[in-house]
């Protein structure tokens, strides 16, 4: 028996010789062919090695990745010769291009055509108008080696433009289900000639409301393509899709449900009141390294963005409320390190997929522990490590203690105040005190997205990326939105130059 097969046996537990036969036989289980299929992965990991064609493995390796995530070692040898895959996996495990490689790789390849007007020949489903973005941002470089088009379609815009790209033609489609269901039925866009189908994040849709929408838009695929659905879980009508939509699909699941990140660490910090909390929050917020924080609501995530700002701390707020253009443009400060912490509520959960995020704090407890699992999942993503941070007030202790056993964390509460040595040495090296300067309010300019979606009026909640009750979609209009509500102090740079939103600042 070689190596990697007594490594994998002593990682799985399974008794000597268990695999000894079937990685020697053809028409085995899919199950034990994806049990022998790990075996093999721990020396071939390789995008190439996988069978991924040269032109995309040349993208990938120019953006410094060349070896595949589990998710996507377990799936493409599936994928990409036209398996129907239900992949099974935690947030931050590379589930974007698990699908995006192989949609593009036989679109280019296996499943030539022509580019027709409204008719695009691949389609990719998403909750939230944040994932939609990040996706297609994912599976642009991949298109363009082949160069095929892609077009993203969400509400909280304009639909012009995104009418003319479908003119136009578009070879990739990714969109949230509202809006892709509106031009439908408008008659802008046709499925009947999509070949490749991507579901990803279907319990986010369930738990959403968005399940009989997107019943109703698989049903408008061709029964023979290729579908691929990612979920954490099956439950709220989920596995109804797979049952309904999927063929002889390869099922792959790289981690228990709710599993959480084995790189991170959890804390569970209990205050006295709200004052203690008020400072303790702040003390977690001065690090140097990027910080999510967690809110209940829209107004207290807006309003603790502004406080920590004016205290030194660059900061930007995430919510349902801002416009599409107001949320570009905080998430690009967030990204481009000009505004260190992102505030936001339950939309970022999900739809905001961010790389070296050192902290997750939750300012308030969530109210259960998927939620829990989605929002500390901001960090310790792909390999990398994080820490998770709960901020538990007296009448919170005990829902805090419930919602961590249901997500089977283990951790020992421990009480502190903001000069703890805990907190110190959890927060690291503080950041230098960024000055605040008054940003005057500016009406929110008529192009909402950087793509140049045109104006955001859409009050729809059906057309954005969530209904308004989710805080992901519709895209809260009127004048506070957009620059008024850009509260980071930018970067540490002082005048230097900086993404749009963000307030100049100077650093002392």
């Amino acid at each position: 028996m070689c190596t990697a097969h007594r490594l994998f046996l002593r990682r799985s537990k399974l008794p000597t010789g268990s695999l000894a036969t079937p990685l020697h036989l053809s028409g085995v289980q899919p199950v034990v062919q994806h049990l022998a299929r790990k075996a093999h992965h721990i020396v071939m990991t390789t995008f190439a090695s996988l069978g991924v064609p040269n032109a995309l493995a040349e993208v990938l390796s120019s953006q410094g990745k060349v070896d595949a995530f589990p998710i996507q070692a377990d799936t493409l040898p599936d994928t990409l010769v036209g398996r129907d895959v239900l992949g099974r996996g935690k947030t931050g495990s590379g589930k974007t291009l698990a699908f995006s490689i192989p949609m593009v790789a036989r679109l280019a390849g296996q499943l030539p055509g022509n580019r027709k007007p409204g008719r695009p020949r691949g389609l990719i489903l998403a909750p939230t108008r944040e994932l939609a973005t990040q996706i297609a941002a994912a599976i642009e470089p991949l298109a363009a080696a082949y160069k095929l088009s892609v077009t993203t379609i969400f509400g909280g815009v304009s639909q012009n433009r995104q009418v003319s790209a479908l003119k136009g033609g578009v070879d990739i489609v990714v969109a949230c289900p509202g809006r892709l269901e509106d031009l439908m039925k408008q008659r802008h866009v046709s499925l009947d000639g999509v070949q490749i189908t991507v579901l990803d994040e279907a319990d986010h849709m369930a738990d959403l409301g968005f399940l009989p929408v997107v019943t109703r838009i698989l049903a408008a695929t061709p029964p023979k393509g290729q579908r691929l659905l990612f979920s954490a879980t099956l439950d709220n009508g989920v596995d109804k899709l797979v049952k309904r939509f999927l063929t002889d699909q390869v099922t792959h699941s790289v981690d228990e449900v709710d599993s959480h990140v084995e790189a991170m660490t959890h804390s569970v910090f209990e205050v006295d009141g709200v004052e203690a909390k008020k400072k303790l929050v702040q003390q977690l917020a001065s690090g140097t390294g990027r910080r999510i924080l967690f809110m209940r609501t829209k107004h207290q995530a807006r309003k603790l963005a502004k406080q920590l700002t004016e205290a030194g701390i660059p900061s930007v707020d995430l919510h349902g409320n801002l416009s599409q253009g107001a949320r570009d443009r905080n998430l690009l400060a967030f990204s481009s390190g000009s505004a260190r912490v992102l505030v936001a509520t339950d939309v970022a959960a999900r739809g905001v997929h961010v790389d070296d995020v050192q902290l997750v704090v939750h300012v308030d407890p969530p109210a259960e522990h998927k939620a829990y699992l989605h929002r500390s999942g901001r960090t310790a993503r792909a390999g990398s490590a994080g820490d998770v941070v709960t901020v538990v007030l007296p009448e919170q202790r005990k829902d805090t203690a419930i919602l961590l056993r249901k997500a089977n964390i283990k951790v020992t509460p421990v009480r502190v105040t903001a000069d703890s040595p805990q907190v110190s040495e959890l927060v690291g090296e503080q950041a230098r005190y960024v000055e605040p300067v008054p940003v005057k309010a500016v009406q929110q300019p008529r192009q909402g997205s950087p793509r140049g979606n045109g104006s955001s009026r859409s009050s729809n909640p059906r057309s954005g990326g969530a209904p308004r009750r989710s805080g992901g979609g519709g895209g809260g209009q009127g004048s506070q939105g957009g620059a008024a509500r850009q509260h980071a102090a930018g970067g540490a740079g002082g005048r230097s130059r900086r993404p749009a939103g963000p307030a100049a600042s100077r650093t002392r």
